[in-house]
């Protein structure tokens, strides 16, 4: 058969396009070669729809062994007694979670989009805020962090039947505890979406979800450092609160209504090449050096927080206790939208991501803020006094959005700094 000459061009251009430029989108990263391997694999040609045991199709053998061991992992890593590992994407794993515990127009509460939680926690243009009734809690107008006091009398005015902790652009530790005493207060299912730091939770610097919520969701790439997907976790399985049975009449667990909410629920066949790929993933994160990996992400992330502060960059909150940093543009360049720096350093091979920052008078898609993070260039190799160079040169594209000569000289310096450098080198 004839190549796919265009394609694959394509794919080294990506290829050369990661290898020369500074990553700092924060749910950005790099794979292992393993993990490529698995993704590329046969296991893509089996179609597995159900569940390790229970299939619908025949030859299903070996992929319930390697779906098997991707459970096994990952229940492993995050101290869990259930897990689902077949959400294509972190969505589809909330929007499964949601399936199983609200009925369409029933309230819950989640992190306001703008104050950095995600669309699937009740943005109106998302399923979440399309079929359900959301309440958003958010941060402190004086500290930038989440203003418990105000979610906990939301809980008490509204009732939610759900409250959704995590978010896409919050770079502190969450109470988790705390969270749950107040679902508890009103009846609500306790749900935590820690995508973003997954991989800082699984090495132990940050407080595992897990131990305090009823239901975990997760991506498996960003810090966790998998492939493209989602995963669903229970501490410890339960009986559903609302008394549904088998046609028997016994009743059902929450595992059991999170696996028929993914199946047949949201999905069809499982991507048993993914979920292979998921395996290799949690079989890395399992080992002693990605503990040391998500050590110099933190140690990397603070040492930018440092350095913006250093040049009178606004931080929300402040700092960071995770991987990412949330800059709100507006008092040091009060006319630049998070839009317009995204498109300029681009132009200087270094990609961030505009967002909005609490408070934020501008629109999603202009924003007055950027989110950068340190998974990726963690990954190549960087550690902190590489932050300190990589800060100056975000600094200087952004005092010079017009000298198209400061853009080029930043854009060979970055690849000076990046393009001898891996993209795996941990």
């Amino acid at each position: 058969m004839k190549q796919d000459i265009a394609l694959f061009d394509l794919i080294r251009k990506e290829e050369n396009r990661q290898a020369n430029g500074i990553e700092l989108i924060a749910s950005e990263n790099f794979v292992s070669p393993q993990v490529l391997s698995a993704m590329g694999s046969v296991l893509t040609n089996k179609y597995a729809e159900g569940y390790p045991g229970a299939r619908y199709y025949g030859g299903c053998e070996v992929v319930d062994k390697s779906e098997q061991l991707c459970i096994d992992r990952i229940c492993e890593l995050y101290g869990a007694e259930y897990a689902n590992v077949q959400p294509h994407s972190g969505a589809q794993a909330n929007m499964a979670v949601f399936l199983a515990c609200l009925q369409p127009g029933d309230t819950f509460m989640g992190l306001d989009l703008a104050h950095g939680g995600h669309l699937t926690h009740g943005s109106p243009v998302n399923f979440s805020g399309i079929l359900y009734h959301p309440v958003a809690y958010t941060l402190d107008r004086e500290t930038g962090v989440i203003d418990y006091d105000q979610m906990e009398r939301l809980a008490l005015e509204h009732k939610p039947k759900m409250i959704i902790g995590g978010g896409s652009a919050y770079p502190r530790e969450w109470d988790y505890e705390r969270m749950r005493k107040i679902a508890d207060m009103v009846g609500a299912i306790f749900m935590v979406d820690m995508a973003h730091p997954a991989g800082l939770i699984a090495a132990g610097l940050l407080k595992n979800p897990v131990k305090h919520a009823h239901i975990v969701t997760s991506t498996t790439h960003k810090t966790l450092r998998g492939p493209r997907g989602g995963i669903i976790l229970i501490g410890k399985d339960f009986d559903n609160p609302w008394g549904l049975t088998t046609p028997k009449g016994v009743i059902r667990k929450m595992s059991s209504l999170i696996n028929s909410s993914v199946f047949p629920g949201v999905q069809g066949g499982p991507l048993e090449h993914i979920i292979a790929a998921k395996a290799v993933s949690f079989f890395e994160a399992l080992q002693p050096e990605f503990r040391d990996y998500q050590i110099q992400v933190q140690k990397n992330a603070q040492a930018m927080a440092s350095a913006f502060k250093k040049r009178n960059y606004t931080l929300v909150t402040g700092g960071t206790d995770n991987h990412l940093l949330l800059i709100d543009l507006r008092s040091k360049f009060p006319e630049l939208t998070g839009k317009d720096a995204e498109n300029v350093l681009v132009r200087a091979d270094i990609t961030v991501n505009k967002n909005m920052v609490p408070y934020d008078s501008r629109s999603p898609f202009k924003t007055s803020g950027i989110r950068v993070g340190s998974p990726a260039v963690t990954t190549r190799g960087l550690k902190e006094l590489d932050m300190e160079t990589v800060v100056a040169l975000v600094d200087e594209v952004l005092s010079n959005l017009d000298d198209q000569a400061v853009i080029d000289r930043v854009k060979k310096k970055v690849k000076e700094l990046m393009g001898g450098l891996p993209l795996y080198a941990w």
